[in-house]
């Protein structure tokens, strides 16, 4: 049976090694973005290059979208010369993005009527996750839309849960990025304390690692604080975005996210002082600068 021909737009730090990974799979990929670098190395590599939304949509069969934010993904799809435009009755949009929950059920309740099915299939594990086919994929839509997505999701990623209906997976999205983004600002504070009282913080990391404090975090990040590598696998104000997700969430749903709000003002602080594209651990910064102590020194 030959694969369906999917189209990709967005083609960022997560999005191009995933459309790389689909072409590999031997998907042949229909692929459009904003800047152009991107477009020219995959279509190198055989991809077709579509001009808009809209002509990706009417060249596929299956739709990605791998955007910053909810109104990149309300234009792109929903815009002039956008998806919906062109997507075909019995189409699969699929938007891998992280998004509002509202957004999502939106833009899935409007394919609906185009007579398409919309997954929110947003990801975690960072750009070596997309580079090494490891995302974490959380979904929200249809069963039977999961069922024929599968096969693409098993090419980008290896813990695949179709978690509930539409808007599900961006409350999976919301919730992990609370977990990851306060264990990040934890294990940067720890660090710092270390630091600041004359202990090693390399040791101490290496002694909270055999103990309850065991965390991906702990070990991936943690290392990064110590090798000062804040090359964005992840960027600061893309978490901060999501944080303010999070919250809007919690608040339309009456959940108190208190210590969500203390790390999500941490992040637009570092924001605001123009280190929104270092990586999320470049977190650690924030508690150097108040506590007046960097880790390496």
């Amino acid at each position: 049976m030959t694969n369906p021909t999917v189209g990709f737009i967005g083609l960022g730090i997560m999005g191009k090694p995933m459309a790389r990974n689909l072409m590999k799979t031997g998907y042949s990929l229909v692929i459009h973005n904003r800047s152009r670098a991107a477009v020219d190395e995959l279509s190198k590599e055989g991809a077709e290059v579509a001009g808009s939304g809209q002509e990706v949509a009417s060249r596929s069969d299956i739709v990605i979208t791998m955007l910053p934010d909810s109104p990149d993904v309300e234009l792109v799809c929903a815009g002039d010369r956008g998806v919906f435009a062109g997507v075909k009755s019995g189409g699969l949009l699929i938007d891998m993005s992280s998004i509002s929950p509202v957004v999502a059920r939106k833009l899935a309740a409007t394919a609906k009527t185009l007579g398409c099915d919309m997954l929110d299939a947003p990801v975690s594990g960072g750009e070596a996750g997309a580079i090494g086919a490891t995302l974490s994929i959380m979904i929200g839509g249809a069963a039977t839309a999961v069922e024929r997505a599968m096969p693409i999701f098993q090419a980008l990623g290896k813990n695949i849960v179709h978690v509930g209906d539409a808007g599900a997976g961006q409350v999976t999205k919301a919730a992990n990025q609370m977990v990851v983004g306060t264990t990040i600002a934890i294990v940067g504070e720890a660090l710092v304390l270390a630091a600041k009282a004359g202990v090693d913080p390399a040791k101490v990391r290496q002694a909270l690692l055999g103990g309850f404090a065991q965390s991906k975090i702990l070990e991936a990040h943690g290392q990064k604080m110590l090798d000062r590598n804040f090359k964005p696998g992840f960027r600061i104000r893309l978490h901060e975005k999501d944080m303010q997700i999070a919250l809007a969430t919690g608040s339309e749903y009456g959940v108190p996210l208190m210590v969500t709000g203390i790390v999500g003002q941490m992040m637009t602080a570092m924001k605001g002082m123009g280190n929104g594209d270092l990586d999320h651990s470049g977190l650690v910064k924030f508690v150097e600068e108040l506590a007046k102590k960097e880790l390496s020194a």
